[in-house]
C-alpha cells in the first residue's frame, strides 16, 4: 500500500470526525468523534514514520503518546457528561451555555 493511501484514509476519518462534532447534540457522540478524529492522526502519524524510515520511530511514539492522551480525554470527558446529566437530566450540548449557574 503507498502512503497515499493511508493519508486518504486518515483524511476521510478526520472528516468524518469533525463532521459529528460540528453536527452532533450529544455530548457522548461529540466525544466519540473527537476520538475518530484521534485516530485519524494516528493513522497518519503512523503512515509517515513507517515511509520516512527514520529508526527512532517519533511518529509510533507520537501515536502511543496521543492514545494515553485520549483514554484521559475520555475518562474526564465522561466524567463531566455524567456530572452533567446528573444536575441537568440532558447532555445535549446546546444547553451547556448555562453552566455558570
Amino acid at each position: 500500500m503507498t502512503i497515499l493511501q493511508f493519508v486518504i484514509l486518515g483524511a476521510a476519518l478526520f472528516s468524518i470526525g469533525l463532521y459529528g462534532v460540528l453536527t452532533r447534540k450529544n455530548a457522548v457522540l461529540v466525544l466519540a468523534s473527537v476520538e475518530v478524529m484521534l485516530a485519524a492522526v494516528n493513522v497518519n502519524l503512523v503512515a509517515f514514520d513507517v515511509y520516512l524510515g527514520d529508526a527512532s520511530h517519533a511518529g509510533q511514539m507520537m501515536a502511543l503518546f496521543i492514545i494515553a492522551l485520549a483514554a484521559a480525554e475520555v475518562g474526564i470527558g465522561i466524567a463531566i457528561v455524567l456530572m452533567i446529566f446528573r444536575n441537568r437530566r440532558s447532555a445535549d450540548v446546546d444547553e451547556l451555555d448555562t453552566m455558570r449557574y
